[in-house]
């Protein structure tokens, strides 16, 4: 990990600069293997199921029975089976209090408003798969499209190597309710939900995170069908101050960076003997012997840092500019910095909050904007799952008073069609 000021411009462009872009040959294969789904459909799945996720993949394991919740249990280990009973209830619990209620109301000329929320009709939720099941995906995507009223929600996620699904991911497929589950991963089954095959009916809308094949497939087809948006590698940034464990701090660190080589890992503070603390404490691991370690050794080295700030002021700025996929509060005022925050994907506040109960038990969900979009994006919501409109009748007494401006405006850009439209409602 490489120190750095938050003065230093330079210092903080290495940090800053970041971002999810496809190379070519991942835009090349990906455009491929989307044209070949769309023009041969199932056929196509099969034979890509079969070259990436399983050798003897037939496509009559292609739709997926969803067993009853109290079967599939009894394939896990109890603690484990728990655990994502847990995390179902609380990620329930977060998502129903989004509920907003549509807005109406009625001006004295009797004009009247409306805003109005609706749910999508059919979303396709993506849960990464295969050697490694992310049964926490599935909550995260599904729960909230049930929780919004989506009338038909799928989960597609890839097969084990034997062609079948990983029970962790059918037990919380079953919690979820949802309606259809695919053994199908990667590019191929993003383009068959974006454009359907003769076994899978096309979708509204795509969620979840997946590799960078998934990724660029999405945004390929984008316009085609909704997506939630481009997820990059992980990242994480801590804010420290004097009063923090070093030792809470560099968990923080390895949490992310096991995820990903290409994972960014930051720690900002106005306490540089926290900084050098932090950095004896990761020199003297054995990174190497960690189940994950050659990930996070690459990650630290090529994305790791230690911002030194001198003052909270400049520590706000740093989280502004950084604009985190997590935030993690390590200091003595989380307030003041809370009330600063503009840009962040979800934020764990205090040492008894780490980053992964919000991957897993908080249920708050952790599928959130990475690589500096949470400057313009936010973490999955109900209102993914929903589409609004507004509704306006006007009043005899509005339309009269307004023709006239309406007409003029309109002519004024050049649009004679519009003026007149209006101006007809001018007759008595």
């Amino acid at each position: 990990m490489r120190f750095v000021r938050a003065d230093d411009p330079l210092g903080m462009a290495a940090v800053l600069r970041r971002g999810w872009r496809p190379d070519p040959a991942t835009v090349a294969r990906v455009a491929a293997i989307v044209a070949d789904v769309e023009a041969r459909g199932d056929r196509a799945i099969l034979e890509y199921s079969q070259r990436f996720d399983a050798p003897e993949y037939r496509l009559t394991q292609l739709r997926v029975p969803i067993p009853m919740p109290s079967v599939a249990r009894g394939s896990l280990r109890e603690d484990v089976a728990a655990a994502i009973e847990r995390a179902r209830d609380r990620v329930v619990d977060f998502h129903r209090r989004q509920r907003s209620e549509d807005v109406a109301y009625r001006c004295d000329d009797g004009t009247e408003y409306a805003f109005r929320r609706e749910p999508l009709g059919a979303v396709a939720v993506y849960a990464p798969g295969g050697s490694a099941a992310l049964p926490s995906s599935v909550l995260m995507g599904a729960l909230p499209a049930k929780i919004a009223g989506v009338r038909r929600t799928i989960l597609l996620t890839p097969p084990q190597r034997d062609g079948r699904v990983h029970p962790a991911v059918l037990f919380a497929a079953s919690l979820c309710d949802v309606e259809e589950l695919y053994a199908v991963g990667g590019a191929q089954a993003i383009a068959a939900a974006a454009f359907g095959t003769e076994s899978i009916a096309a979708v509204d809308k795509v969620v979840g995170p997946g590799n960078s094949y998934v990724t660029e497939a999405k945004r390929q087809l984008f316009g085609i069908v909704g997506i939630d948006g481009l997820a990059g590698p992980s990242e994480v940034l801590v804010a420290a101050d004097a009063a923090a464990s070093s030792e809470l701090v560099v968990a923080e660190l390895l949490a992310q960076a096991e995820h990903d080589a290409e994972a960014r890992v930051a720690v900002v503070s106005d306490s540089y003997e926290l900084l050098e603390s932090c950095a004896q404490l990761l020199q003297a691991l054995d990174v190497a012997r960690m189940p994950r370690g050659a990930t996070i050794a690459a990650a630290l080295e090529r994305g790791g840092f230690f911002i030194e700030a001198r003052s909270k002021g400049e520590i706000a700025a740093t989280i502004a500019a950084f604009a985190p996929e997590h935030l993690s509060l390590q200091v003595t005022d989380p307030e003041f910095y809370l009330s600063h925050l503009r840009c962040v994907g979800a934020v764990f506040v205090g040492a008894e909050t780490p980053v992964a109960c919000g991957d897993y038990l908080a249920g708050t969900n952790h599928v959130l904007p990475t690589s500096g979009s949470a400057r313009f994006a936010s973490g999955l919501s109900l209102s993914d799952f929903t589409r609004s409109y507004s509704v306006v009748r006007n009043s005899s007494e509005r339309m009269k008073g307004d023709a006239a401006a309406i007409a003029a405006f309109a002519a004024f850009e050049g649009l004679d069609a519009h003026a007149q439209s209006a101006r007809l409602r001018m007759k008595p």
